[in-house]
């Protein structure tokens, strides 16, 4: 069972409503001089609590256990790029997602100021919901550290940091990335993330964007981590291959982003051509040029266009959108 980080708008949450996953697309907590969010004031929290309770997994490796949304809230779009933020415009919009039951968050310390945003928004929910409405939100965060000496010190004060950035005793989750494999040092940083763990300053371990090979290594070492982030899309068939089949024996679970590709697998980019100047909708954010060069390393556009097709007869067929679709492909593989 996938987990996907999604980036929506929330003129597409009102599909909570049905028995369908609902509708995304590529803008989460994004700001400039657009409002953020401003299209709809959805609050479902006090009838629709029992429906969203199979929209959750739960994360599980040997005694750590955490439950989150299927669907998540990815807040790479506060990192830059995207134009301005409005700090209270995005945590009002963050308040919008909890209250549609997408109360989830995604984020990194190197995301510009989500985990500060990510603060703000929690002291808002202790304020002004629930206690019951309180315990269902989730942070999660990453840690992407320089290659350098992983020593008990230096590892603590980084996690010191997000816990006083986000408003926390403990994170919920603590998704680290590691990118020079030559140097081992990430089992060394493992090993003091889960001696956090134990003194209660970490829920869970997590890794994103670790491939099978050293996912296999750790999980060696009997490193208790819950999950991998990776990137995973209709389009992106990578993590069906060797990593289905450890994720599978190991338990461990994986959650997902690039699942609508910045929104290229949407039907703003169907029946476009790209390769006209001016002809087609903008790639005026990284992430659609990010996945833009996907498309052409994976096939070209001209080939993406029939994906596009096909996934647009599908969502006619089932009255949603193709976003709905791509997203509904991915939470339906196995193992996950």
């Amino acid at each position: 069972m996938a987990v996907t980080v999604h980036n929506p708008r929330f003129s597409n949450l009102t599909a909570l409503k049905s028995a369908k996953p609902p509708a995304h697309s590529n803008a989460a907590a994004r700001a400039g001089t657009r409002r953020l969010g401003s299209s709809s004031g959805v609050k479902c929290y006090q009838g629709q609590a029992s429906q969203l309770e199979n929209r959750r997994v739960t994360l599980k490796n040997g005694g750590d256990s955490l439950d989150i949304c299927r669907v998540l809230n990815g807040m790479w779009q506060t990192s830059g790029g995207w134009g301005r933020i409005d700090r209270d415009e995005a945590v009002d919009a963050m308040l919008r997602y909890a209250d549609a039951g997408l109360c989830t968050f995604d984020m990194a310390d190197h995301y510009g100021p989500a985990e500060d945003l990510y603060g703000i928004f929690i002291n808002r929910v202790r304020r002004e919901r629930p206690p019951e409405f309180v315990d269902k939100i989730r942070g999660l965060t990453k840690w992407v550290p320089p290659p350098v000496k992983m020593t008990s010190g230096f590892v603590r004060e980084a996690i010191d940091v997000s816990r006083k950035r986000m408003d926390v005793a403990s994170l919920d989750m603590l998704q680290f990335h590691w990118w020079d494999y030559s140097n081992p040092g990430y089992l060394d940083a493992l090993k003091h993330l889960t001696d956090l763990k134990e003194e209660g300053k970490i829920k869970t371990v997590a890794l994103t964007n670790f491939d099978t090979e050293r996912l296999e290594i750790i999980l060696d070492h009997e490193i208790p981590v819950v999950s991998n982030q990776v990137q995973h899309s209709i389009i992106d068939m990578r993590p069906q291959q060797k990593m289905a089949e450890l994720c599978q024996l190991a338990g461990v679970k994986l959650i997902t982003y690039g699942t609508v590709m910045g929104g290229l697998l949407s039907e703003k980019f169907l029946d476009t051509n790209l390769s006209i100047p001016f002809a087609g909708p903008p790639l005026n954010t990284p992430s659609l040029q990010k996945y833009k060069r996907m498309v052409d390393a994976w096939g070209g556009w001209s080939q993406f266009q029939a994906v596009l097709q096909t996934l647009k007869k599908v969502a006619s067929k089932h009255g949603v959108k193709i976003p709905t679709v791509a997203v509904k492909y991915i939470l339906d593989q196995d193992p996950w």
